[in-house]
């Protein structure tokens, strides 16, 4: 079956704010964000893709931007499915603020009873984007070959919840995972099980280096975070 690589958007001005952007309409690349994008043609040099889906969000279709100038006639569709979590009323709302919502701590442990009032579950998050990268991995593969490499833009807790089923983990434990803004995940997917081949690569290692962040304390940053400065 295709090889799928996940990248995370680029560094967006709401992570830069400690805002949860979710579907919040105008949120783009901050100029690290852009540099982000501008520099993923060279990372992915020789890596034939087959094609490109797209979260329909800002900040995805800008960081998709410099790739798909630098392979005019690569083809890329848009699926609502691996948008960002729908987080209801929570959206546009400061991090920090929302560190002392009684639901953050469901959030951060149970992840699996977590419903966003107003928005959807993560529970139903995971789901959606699970059903696109299966019906993808058969439309990739049905039209380009089992080899096929095929990419897909999209968001942090996406990101960490479709590795958290590649690697047959529990919901409830994919708070562990961290994605990086513009970080290529690879997954390769075979008729038996899923490979994890890369996550949260960024080629940097300024993200190893340690500094005082919410994550110091035990806790994820929902949405992802702004990644290393």
């Amino acid at each position: 079956m295709a090889t799928l690589i996940l990248v995370r958007h680029g560094r967006s001005t709401a992570n830069t704010a400690g805002l949860l952007a979710g579907w919040t309409p105008g949120v783009n690349l901050d100029e690290r964000g852009a540099e982000q994008a501008a520099a993923l043609p060279a990372r992915l040099d020789g890596v034939p893709l087959a094609a490109v889906v797209s979260s329909p969000l800002q900040r995805c279709q800008e960081t998709l931007a410099p790739l798909l100038a630098a392979r005019p006639g690569l083809k890329v569709h848009t699926d609502e499915r691996i948008g960002e979590c729908h987080y209801g009323d929570w959206s546009g709302r400061k991090l920090s603020e929302l560190a002392d919502e009684p639901l953050m701590k469901i959030v951060q442990q149970h992840p699996s009873a977590a419903a966003f009032p107003g928005g959807e579950s993560m529970r139903a998050m995971q789901a959606r984007a699970v059903d696109a990268v299966r019906e993808w991995n058969a439309r990739i593969e049905e039209e380009h070959g089992a080899d096929a490499v095929y990419l897909m833009c999209s968001h942090g807790d996406i990101i960490k919840s479709l590795v958290a089923d590649a690697l047959g983990m529990h919901l409830d434990l994919f708070q562990r995972i961290h994605v990086d803004p513009c970080s290529v995940t690879a997954i390769r997917y075979t008729p038996t099980r899923p490979f994890l081949f890369r996550l949260g690569d960024t080629g940097d290692f300024a993200a190893l280096v340690p500094r005082k962040s919410p994550e110091d304390g035990g806790d994820a940053v929902v949405g992802g975070g702004a990644g290393a400065a």
